[in-house]
């Protein structure tokens, strides 16, 4: 077998990959929920020959396929969570709920983990066809949507023997981007207070909501005394209830920190639990800290990037039909220029002069069908990911490939409704050619494999991996929208 037969494999198992791919869009489960999602994956490695090991890392819904023995070990990440109020008709090309208020794939993570999934059984038919030493893991990566799986996963060191990880995220574009990302916590703050009738003795009272109104507000103020990338966002997600004659018992409210590094987001942290602590003593509450979750910034590695992109330079972009050029325009189209997406600039800006002028080129096209100029670039997206993790114990690489229209805005409708037609298959059968193929590369260059290694030890520059996820902390499942 030769490395060209790659994209022959998936081809000829098409259908099957499409099949795993649809079941998880219908499913449509969020983080740590996913049971049904995490059947069909294990399901569909079982059936490729895969042995599978399930729970990993104490989370329901994380497995991990594996074939073959000894080294190198090539690990591919798939994802497969959805996203509470995004249920969403396939192939609509206006917002219609299939389930009004329910659950839908608005990041396309049914599309990542078929696409993985084809990735790993090309490889091992590979692997078995040239009798070639290596072993190829399929990670299932539950919760990445405000749950960081890959995170609890990294804490108890599920990929320390893995020499490279490979994986891909669908979009609006075809690149091999070079980002690091914002590193978080996510905290909830739960006060408690005292009930009062709100007129006749609301001095007996203690509001626990006007506890989360203080802290917010002292939160603003914070704002101009962190790093500039710093995000803070915040969500009350129970005001106490709905009786504005009643003093609120109780409130909660729902904190994302975000900085460039751990070790700035742990330091904003600690600031905003003393300004909730503070909120308290104001209001004479009471306040609960209840850590959720983390993720670190994304290490890059040029090496493995590089023959990404290399394989994806010869492979091209996927070949989209007239059918899904029509469906893009009419999405395209009914995107308002005011509420685009900037993903067109931000994925080409690495690419230099030529990048600028791909992006030209391609603003004005519902589909972006070219392959955006590669560059090695130090950007710092606002946007955080638990590949994070992954990436600070395993020289880690990802490619986007183009599985909804131009200029979509992620976590939308428009996205849940491409993840479920042909537009969508087509670029998850793709990447899993891309990835495969690069896979290749590093079986046959064990050299190339260490060259990546020594980029990860540079870059890290002698610190060690730590999740900031605290040992007695376990994943939370996420409550589905009603």
């Amino acid at each position: 077998m030769e490395k060209k037969d790659l994209g022959r494999v998936i081809d000829e198992k098409r259908d099957f990959f499409i099949d795993v791919d649809r079941k998880v869009w219908e499913y449509a489960e969020t983080a740590f929920t996913e049971f049904k999602s995490a059947d069909a994956l294990c399901e569909a490695l079982e059936a490729g020959g895969f042995t599978v090991e399930r729970p990993v890392a104490g989370l329901d819904t994380a497995f991990c396929g594996s074939w073959g023995q000894g080294s190198p070990v090539i690990a591919f990440l798939g994802e497969y969570d959805a996203l509470s109020g995004l249920s969403q008709k396939a192939g609509a090309t206006e917002k219609e709920p299939l389930v009004p208020g329910g659950s839908g794939h608005g990041c396309g993570h049914n599309n990542l983990g078929a696409g993985a999934l084809a990735a790993a059984v090309a490889f091992r038919e590979y692997l078995k066809n040239t009798g070639m030493e290596g072993t190829v893991r399929y990670y299932g990566c539950p919760g990445e949507e405000g749950g960081s799986g890959k995170a609890f996963m990294a804490r108890v060191g599920v990929f320390n023997d893995v020499d490279i990880a490979l994986t891909w995220h669908p979009g609006s574009v075809n690149a091999v981007y070079p980002f690091s990302s914002l590193a978080n916590f996510q905290v909830a703050y739960r006060f408690r207070g005292v009930s009062a009738h709100a007129a006749s003795c609301p001095h007996l009272g203690r509001s626990a909501l006007d506890a989360v109104e203080l802290m917010n507000m002292g939160v603003n103020y914070l704002r101009e005394h962190v790093v500039p990338e710093a995000r803070m966002h915040y969500a009350i997600t129970d005001p106490g209830g709905f009786s504005p004659n009643v003093v609120q018992p109780k409130a909660e409210v729902l904190y994302l920190l975000r900085a460039p590094k751990t070790p700035q987001v742990e330091e904003i942290y600690e600031r905003v639990n003393d300004i909730a602590r503070g909120a308290a003593l104001m209001t004479g509450t009471k306040v609960e800290i209840v850590f959720i979750k983390a993720c670190a910034n994304v290490i890059q590695n040029n090496v493995v990037e590089e023959v990404l992109y290399r394989n994806y330079s010869e492979l091209g972009v996927p070949a989209y039909s007239d059918g899904d050029r029509e469906f893009a325009r009419k999405i395209f189209e009914g995107i308002a220029p005011s509420e685009r997406s900037q993903d067109l600039d931000q994925y080409s800006a690495p690419g230099g002069a030529a990048g600028k002028e791909a992006a030209r080129r391609l603003r004005e096209r519902p589909l972006a069908d070219e392959l955006l100029p590669y560059g090695p670039s130090e950007f710092v997206q606002p946007g955080s990911t638990d590949v994070g993790d992954v990436s600070w114990n395993v020289p880690t690489g990802q490619i986007w490939v183009g599985t909804w229209p131009n200029h979509t805005p992620g976590h939308s409708w428009q996205v849940a409704s491409s993840g479920g037609v042909s537009l969508s298959h087509k670029g998850m059968l793709h990447a899993g050619k891309v990835l495969a193929a690069a896979a290749v590369d590093f079986l046959h260059d064990p050299a190339l494999i260490e060259k990546a290694k020594e980029e990860l030890r540079t870059r890290l520059d002698g610190n060690a991996y730590r999740c900031a996820i605290p040992d007695d902390v376990m994943p939370r499942p996420m409550k589905a929208a009603k």
